[in-house]
């Protein structure tokens, strides 16, 4: 879907990215992760054309993409950043027709097209549409950036650290919102942060980058139980473990011991099983589907648990 091959690119002396090579799969959901000025938000502005390159090749879709144009480009990816650039003299509605108008989509496709994006992000359309963005919260804001970068259904993605300036319970909530979409529509994304418990709560495989290079590409199971350098390590301060256990939706670990109480919420993960034992001093949590033991999520932990 995305291939970059030995990409480099030089602001002065300073070499923001150095001779960079990456396969990006198709629907993968890939977060690069790596310190500030390490070159990942440089990357995406690569990818889209937004800056030049110094060297190599970047090919999207089999396409070289030296031989499109710009603007052309940028109306087949969507593209959402931190600070969400919605437009403040157009409302929810024309923000996010703005590529369909570009691309010439007729009004009854672009009416149809707003309420489905809305509907998605999980925001009431006729509640929402007509707002401006004086009018919406930080996380709605985000949720309205991320219906505009997918309405016109691009395959591809670019995201650079989208929720950066939400609180912490909207994020998170984001988070899994958006990964659940991810899998729904089978987007290739391309998702830039500096947030490990982000990039491993969301990422299909991580990318971790630093000094303008790439270190390790992996599952966040495996850069997590292998690191490759002390680098990777002390980036998770092996804390790590915690949020891959965030990845693991605990019904499928359940147990069938069936218990006389109201079970978790059926999305609960294996952190949130041990969240919950830890403040109750329960031994045994209810689950949808039957229960788990304070012993088999010590068990779990214990594994490889990049194999289970």
């Amino acid at each position: 879907m995305i291939k970059i091959d030995n990409v480099t690119k030089k602001y002065g002396d300073f070499t923001a990215v150095n001779n960079l090579s990456l396969t990006v799969k198709k629907s993968e959901f890939l977060v690069v992760l790596g310190p500030s000025g390490c070159g990942k938000s440089t990357l995406l502005r690569l990818i889209n054309k937004m800056i030049s390159r110094d060297g190599g090749k970047i090919e999207v879709e089999g396409e070289n993409i030296d031989s499109l144009k710009g603007e052309e480009l940028r109306k087949t990816i969507g593209y959402v950043i931190q600070s969400i650039g919605l437009f403040p003299h157009m409302n929810v509605k024309k923000n996010i027709a703005t590529v369909p108008k570009l691309l010439n989509w007729d009004e009854d496709r672009i009416d149809k097209r707003v309420d489905d994006m809305l509907v998605l992000v999980g925001l009431e359309a006729e509640q929402y549409k007509n707002k401006r963005p004086s009018e919406l919260s930080g996380g709605e804001a985000q949720r309205i950036g991320v219906a505009r970068a997918m309405a016109s259904d691009p395959d591809i993605l670019l995201m650079d650290e989208p929720f950066g300036a939400v609180d912490p319970i909207n994020r998170l909530r984001l988070q899994k919102e958006f990964r659940k979409i991810q899998r729904k529509l089978k987007k290739t994304v391309v998702f830039v942060t500096h947030d490990t418990d982000e990039a491993l709560l969301l990422a299909d495989r991580i990318c971790i980058m630093n000094e303008g290079e790439i270190v390790q590409v992996n599952t966040p199971e495996k850069i997590v139980l292998h690191p490759k350098n002390e680098f990777v390590e002390n980036f998770f301060k092996g804390e790590g473990i915690l949020t891959i256990l965030s990845r693991k939706p605990a019904v499928d670990y359940a147990e069938d011991i069936v218990m006389d109480e109201k079970p978790l919420d059926k999305d609960a993960t294996l952190r949130e099983v041990l969240t919950e034992m830890l403040t109750t001093g329960k031994e045994r949590v209810s689950l949808v589907n039957g229960s788990i033991s304070w012993d088999n999520i010590l068990k779990i932990a214990g594994s490889d648990i990049d194999e289970i």
